[in-house]
């Protein structure tokens, strides 16, 4: 079966027969959502051409049948994109590895962590490796920094942390963003190197990543707001901006920000009274955490 037949089958079971205005009919379901006839039904295919497309039989489906499908399972524009991407690659027979992406962060983001202080900040690479952080956007995720730097990663923080399902108050809300954002990467790119090591790892480790990794959802990161219950100032609710970084393969800047005057700023303000300028890693010159959380 191919990727597009997986993400096939396991959005058709999030899909309720009344979410396309279907009866539930007589007689128990083996599926929780849509049988494969109703799907092929709402799209206008025949059954044995959807159960094709389905088993990976079929690999060639046009852009017109790939929106129709779309529209059957309810997708989103985000989703639909990400299942014409799915459908471009089943129809390769040889996709073109990529390089890996650099670990170098220009030494202007670095200056820019800095001028963000004492709003936490860091720097994560497409699969979310930290590549740089500001004091403040070190600590916030509490214990990474006891991680050698090649092995800090959010998601892998998330999943494999001791520490992390205690600091975000909504942990299971948080890992399934993770696991929908690495979905989206895999989508265009699921062959990458790096993609590979991280995904194999965390299906081995976590039963919870390999759960969510099933259900096949996909979304990218961008703004949003988090309660965190940090050790060392207590809760506090921040928003958060996701921007992409020009000319950096991917590389993304996360800021964290309260209102001023708030509570929440204050103990955000807190997190930055380490000493020392912006963490980097790769080729940026780090320093040393341990001298930074023993100020």
């Amino acid at each position: 079966m191919t990727e597009f037949g997986k993400f096939l089958r396991a959005r058709r079971g999030d899909v309720r027969p009344a979410d396309v205005g279907l009866p539930a009919g007589t007689g128990t379901r083996r599926t929780p959502g849509l049988r494969r006839e109703e799907v092929a039904a709402l799209a206008g295919v025949s059954i044995d051409y959807y159960i094709r497309l389905e088993r990976g039989k079929e690999t060639h489906p046009s852009p017109s049948v790939v929106e129709a499908l779309a529209d059957a399972l309810r997708l989103n524009q985000e989703e639909s994109g990400f299942l014409h991407e799915l459908a471009a690659r089943a129809a390769r027979r040889a996709p073109e590895p990529r390089p890996l992406p650099s670990r170098r962060v220009r030494p202007t983001v670095t200056q820019l962590l800095e001028t963000l202080r004492p709003n936490p900040a860091y720097v994560v690479s497409r699969t979310n490796d930290l590549l740089a952080a500001n004091p403040g956007g070190l600590r916030l995720l509490h214990g990474i920094a006891d991680w050698p730097e090649r092995q800090r990663n959010t998601v892998r923080y998330i999943f494999l942390h001791p520490a992390a399902r205690e600091l975000w108050a909504d942990w299971e809300q948080k890992a399934k963003g993770c696991v929908a954002q690495l979905r989206a990467i895999a989508g265009s790119d699921p062959d990458a190197p790096d993609l590979a090591a991280l995904l194999g790892e965390l299906i081995v480790k976590s039963p919870d990543f390999n759960r969510l990794w099933e259900r096949y959802e996909v979304h990218t990161i961008g703004d949003g707001e988090k309660t965190l219950r940090h050790p060392e100032v207590g809760t506090m609710t921040l928003s958060h901006e996701g921007l992409s970084l020009n000319r950096a393969q991917g590389q993304r800047l996360i800021i964290y920000m309260a209102p001023p005057g708030s509570p929440d700023h204050d103990k955000m303000t807190l997190l930055d009274l380490a000493s020392g300028p912006s963490v980097g890693s790769g080729e940026t010159a780090p320093v040393s955490p341990s001298r930074r959380q023993s100020s």
